[in-house]
């Protein structure tokens, strides 16, 4: 759902890249309180991540593909400030490096792909969450959901932003039904990338996942060599849900994940056109579409510059994005993170 140049005109283009500047400064204030010295650095992974799965392009009808927006999995693995923040910076290294997503209309896709899809998917898991049992399935069936609702949103989001400012003279009616109807499909597969990664994240790091901080376990007792719940009536009956493997092992399995996948797997992806550019070129909303201004990137279109073999041109674009991408969102969430103070309370330090 990368818009292009050309498809909103000039007005709203700047119009959108006011609110995308507003809900960036907005979410850096945000993000002071959802991050911190053990997650800042997952946040970096996240956005990496997000760049490494949106170049797996996956078939949804004949002649269409779709792939990851990534604004519900940034919002229930980091926080939704933090999540606006991945996408953003995910979207910007697009639009720079590789030509993906017009300059000129960067506030159109972080208003669309970042803004819409992190605010609503966040607000329907916070509220299915709330609804469903505690426990780890309850927040994957929930992030299912969110996600899968955020693309269609998005579409429609999209559409709005096409009867504002439209280039071109085509019937809002069957924009609408166009995008939305491509959207679910794709959001269906939005979904399901979306549930697995919880789920994985959940499963070894439960203490890391935003959308998961309120998970707690049974206290145990050992009796006679066996364990056993805490009774209710002995105080304190629950705990967080233990990790089971540190931050630096999860950091770096995320991280040769995304390398592998932009490196390796996205050479198998799909080469239809997406969800906007098939609608774009059958309702003829592409008529007015510009050069990209990146056009002349030596890593345009996700390939390198020079480089001949077609393999290794996209698996090399693929692992400098990511690594780019890391550092970059690194960087910006290291700065942002919120200093922990040392916990000095009577209880913290009286002997247990």
């Amino acid at each position: 759902m990368h818009v292009p140049d050309g498809f909103i005109n000039a007005p709203t283009s700047a119009a959108t890249g006011v609110v995308a500047a507003a809900a960036v400064a907005v979410s850096l204030r945000g993000a002071r309180r959802e991050l911190d010295e053990r997650t800042a650095p997952l946040a970096g992974l996240v956005a990496a991540f997000i760049f490494a799965v949106q170049m797996l392009n996956f078939p949804v009808a004949a002649g269409t593909s779709g792939h990851l927006l990534g604004g519900a999995l940034a919002a229930i693995l980091v926080g939704p400030y933090t999540g606006v923040l991945c996408v953003s910076v995910v979207l910007l290294m697009q639009g720079i490096l590789f030509a993906d997503g017009g300059l000129t209309a960067l506030g159109v896709n972080i208003t669309d792909m970042a803004i819409v899809t992190t605010v609503v998917s966040y607000a329907v898991f916070r509220l299915l969450v709330k609804v469903l049992p505690r426990g780890r399935r309850s927040v994957t069936v929930a992030s299912f959901a969110a996600a899968l609702l955020s693309v269609p949103a998005a579409a429609v989001a999209f559409t709005l932003i096409y009867a504002v400012g439209g280039t071109t003279d085509v019937s809002l009616g069957k924009v609408a039904t166009a995008m939305i109807g491509v959207h679910v499909l794709i959001g269906l597969g939005e979904a399901v990338i979306t549930a697995l990664t919880v789920g994985a994240v959940i499963a070894v790091r439960p203490d890391l996942v935003h959308g998961a901080r309120s998970l707690r376990q049974r206290l145990k007792l050992r009796v006679n060599g066996a364990l056993v719940d805490v009774p209710a009536a002995d105080g304190v009956r629950t705990a967080p849900v233990a990790a089971r493997t540190s931050r630096r092992a999860l950091w770096i399995t995320g991280l040769a994940t995304s390398l592998v996948l932009a490196g390796f797997v996205s050479f198998y992806a799909s080469s239809s056109p997406d969800g906007l550019e098939k609608v774009a070129h059958d309702k003829g909303i592409d008529k007015k579409a510009q050069r990209h201004h990146s056009a002349d990137s030596p890593l345009a279109d996700y390939g390198v510059k020079d480089v001949e073999d077609a393999r290794l041109s996209g698996g090399l674009a693929g692992v400098i994005g990511v690594g780019v991408t890391v550092v970059a969102g690194s960087a910006v969430f290291w700065v942002v993170r919120r200093r922990r103070t040392p916990d000095v309370s009577p209880t913290s330090t009286s002997a247990v």
